[in-house]
């Protein structure tokens, strides 16, 4: 069974993750490579096994769950370890000299530090995007019905933290709206700030559309013309140091192949390109 640790738990102990650039939304290849098929030059092996570890944007969790589970089954002798996490604090790890195969970023800027860290093997590749949208508590106490309404004095409104992809595209629909928001909390992550809002500490929140969705009727979901404009666009790659090149190579592959952009698509996600 593999182990899924929050990226604030994650140590050097977690970590090994394989990576490696695949085909776009619209390659017709399959899911899976046959051995000696390669992802951005790395090879894919018939059969996979030992520890991979991929870390992943928080607001990936589901998608990447399903994924790991897949691979997994395909190759009984194949252990997935994941660490979800605010894309920064994943790069700050990563940067620090933490472990792993596989790299999943919620955005490119965060993504391109670590590519600048020397840290990535090849190229990234874009796989999906996702914009944002307000949460609400079912019963909407606060009774917001726009992003505007976020700034009205009284309302306890929970963000993303700045230098977090998801706190980033809000303060540009800040930017774009002309409304200023004066958070209670920042949080490090996409899933802490739905948290927040599902256990009732918060009268809004700024979550991304996946999330909302993921929440069902735990939540409101408000909608966000404005958010158009702050689209965020992940990318994946392989780390130059990864103990499964292999493996991570397949997950890639599986994750820009037509099933995973299937999986991305049931998880509301928009594709590479954007919609």
């Amino acid at each position: 069974m593999r182990s899924r640790a929050a990226a604030a738990a994650v140590t050097a102990a977690l970590l090994v993750l394989p990576a490696c650039g695949g085909p776009g939304g619209g390659d017709p290849r399959p899911a899976t490579s046959p051995a000696g098929a390669t992802t951005a030059g790395t090879p894919v092996p018939e059969e996979l096994s030992g520890t991979l570890t991929v870390f992943a944007a928080a607001s990936l969790t589901e998608v990447v769950d399903e994924l790991a589970t897949t691979l997994e089954q395909q190759h009984p002798g194949l252990e997935v370890r994941t660490s979800y996490a605010g894309s920064s604090d994943l790069a700050a790890q990563l940067e620090e000299g933490a472990p792993a195969d596989v790299f999943a970023s919620a955005d490119e800027p965060t993504m391109q530090r670590v590519v600048d860290a020397g840290l990535i093997a090849g190229d990234p590749e874009v796989f999906a995007t996702n914009t944002l949208a307000v949460v609400t508590p079912p019963g909407d106490p606060a009774g917001v019905g726009s992003f505007a309404d976020l700034a009205r004095p009284g309302t306890d409104v929970v963000v993303c933290a700045p230098q977090v992809p998801c706190g980033d595209a809000t303060e540009r629909v800040e930017e774009a709206t002309g409304v200023v928001l004066s958070p209670v909390s920042e949080e490090g992550s996409v899933t802490d700030v739905l948290g927040k809002v599902t256990s009732g500490q918060a009268d809004a929140g700024v979550v991304y559309t996946t999330d909302a969705r993921r929440a069902g009727d735990a939540v409101r979901e408000v909608e966000v013309p404005e958010a158009a404009d702050a689209v965020n666009t992940y990318p994946v790659a392989v780390l130059a140091d990864a103990a499964e090149p292999g493996a991570a190579a397949a997950l890639v592959e599986l994750l820009t192949g037509p099933q995973g952009q299937d999986v991305l698509a049931d998880a509301g996600f928009g594709p590479p390109g954007g919609s």
